[in-house]
């Protein structure tokens, strides 16, 4: 059996199709894996002997140039084009797609598993661009909702016609360019009748609705052996269990002194601060040996051994601190960050900054509040309800999917 795994994203939408890939393999099945050529996913899927097909550009220069809202439409055309010559050639011979990432990519994936006649899978890392009663929908750069329209409902209507405004016309011309017919409702085509999402129940509660059948999965995590850094190691070591700062691929978003109002802050409460380059390569301020700078590390082997997480409020980010029982401080920078600082305060396993940009102060109250013994002892304790299973859930799921779709249809 032959599984291709489609994405285009940052490390948020590969890192998942790592667990998923590697239950896959252990199942017996053949994978590969479409991702944007940066050679950080290249050489994560390396480490665990899974292939990728390289899609598009690279999606760290992409972030790093931050184009303006309005080439969006035109970058949209280009990723769908490359989804549908990458994909079409990667998923010959297979017998099932799972696509995600961003929207228009999974468009193309999508319509290319329909043009080739296997089964595809729509999957989500966080709830928000699932249509729900019970949230709004994320706006899209450059296309905001009226500030006057509140009713969630309406505001999922709009989004469906943003969606199909900014790629409608990309995703259907490269479509009939293969001879398969247009699509009315880009975001509902590639969502489906019964989309995966991908995320832990405790922190990411979905609510049912009639209409959309949502299979919730668990979290798509690999237990991770690689060992920490020997000079990281030393680090931790050499005194207290430091406060890790890290912003990943949205640290460019984020003010151009960020990692030095975080050191002060940390500094402030007497610790340690250990700060994540992340794709802005964040640097120290200064030499004095309580802060280290660290690039790429194994988060379930780190932040087991952290006072807090200061981040950003990525979805892997947030539930990787959450499995090891560390408290956090989010401090949000776009798209569905402010949900996941959200449930980290409402489960009282951190704080959530309020806004983007941290001062001094606004970051001292927010880690002050980590720091306190009860967000410890809450957040020990919604590390055991933390679900470990959720790629092998995913993985045994869609092989019985492919399993039922190879039975014969009785006489």
């Amino acid at each position: 059996m032959r599984v291709l795994l489609s994405t285009y994203g940052s490390r948020g939408d590969v890192e998942p199709l790592v667990g998923l890939a590697v239950q896959l393999r252990a199942l017996g099945a053949e994978v590969r894996v479409c991702a944007p050529p940066d050679e950080d996913f290249a050489h994560r899927l390396g480490d665990v002997g899974v292939p990728m097909v390289p899609v598009g550009q690279s999606a760290r220069a992409l972030t790093t140039a931050a184009p303006p809202p309005s080439s969006l439409p035109r970058r949209a055309a280009e990723l769908i084009a490359g989804q549908f010559d990458a994909v079409t050639t990667a998923a010959e011979g297979c017998d099932a797609l799972v696509a995600t990432g961003a929207m228009p990519a999974a468009a193309g994936a999508r319509s290319v598993a329909e043009k080739l006649g296997i089964l595809s899978v729509s999957v989500t890392f966080q709830q928000l661009t699932l249509p729900s009663p019970h949230h709004s929908p994320l706006a899209y750069p450059g296309r905001p909702f009226p500030p006057d329209v509140t009713d969630n409902r309406v505001l999922w209507d709009l989004d469906a016609q943003s969606i199909n405004a900014l790629f409608g016309e990309a995703l259907n011309t490269n479509r009939a360019s293969i001879g398969l017919p247009p699509v009315d409702n880009v975001r509902d085509y590639v969502i489906g009748d019964r989309p995966w999402l991908a995320t832990d129940p405790v922190l990411d509660p979905w609510q049912e609705r009639a209409d959309l059948d949502v299979v919730q999965t668990g979290a798509w995590t690999l237990p991770d052996e690689r060992p920490l850094p020997a000079p990281l190691e030393a680090f931790l070591d050499a005194g207290t269990p430091p406060v890790y700062v890290g912003f990943g691929s949205m640290a460019m978003h984020a003010s151009k002194d960020i990692a030095r109002v975080a050191v002060e802050v940390v500094r402030a409460q007497g610790l340690r601060a250990l700060v994540s380059q992340g794709w802005a390569d964040l640097a120290l301020i200064d030499d004095r040996d309580d802060c280290f700078a660290v690039g790429e590390a194994n988060h379930q082997a780190l932040f087991g051994r952290v006072a807090a997480v200061v981040h950003h409020g990525g979805a892997g980010t947030t539930t990787a601190a959450a499995r090891a029982g560390a408290p956090q401080v989010v401090v949000p920078q776009l798209a569905d960050q402010p949900y996941w600082a959200g449930r980290v305060a409402d489960l009282g396993i951190g704080a959530a900054h309020e806004g983007p940009t941290p001062t001094f102060e606004s970051l001292s109250a927010a880690l002050r509040t980590a720091l306190t013994p009860g967000t410890r002892a809450r957040a020990t304790a919604v590390a055991g309800a933390i679900r470990t299973d959720g790629a092998t859930v995913g993985a045994k799921l869609l092989l019985d999917m492919v399993g039922r779709e190879r039975q014969p249809v009785p006489a």
